[in-house]
């Protein structure tokens, strides 16, 4: 007869695996200004999606793009400067 394991044997088996380390937890603060401001991006897409974007929206969509592509280049330049070391 095979023996059966029930959910909850299987989920305290990897209870450690659920939780994220503080490694990933490291990596999601590094990179939150950029996922803030994709989601500001966004949320200015999302308001012009069912009307004729007007000059104002047009405008906020470009401040959102150009604040996500600048919180890109500096999770960038944050990376590589401290992959040399700092040293520059």
């Amino acid at each position: 007869m095979n023996s059966i394991v029930t959910v909850q044997d299987a989920v305290i088996a990897f209870a450690d695996w659920i939780e994220p380390t503080d490694a990933e937890l490291d990596a999601i603060d590094a990179e939150m200004p950029v996922i803030l401001a994709d989601v500001d991006l966004l949320d200015a897409q999302i308001i012009t999606l069912d009307r004729t974007p007007s000059e104002l929206d047009a405008r906020r969509i470009r401040r959102a793009r150009r604040r996500a592509l600048a919180a890109r280049v500096a999770l960038i330049n944050r990376k590589s400067a401290s992959m040399s070391g700092g040293a520059a």
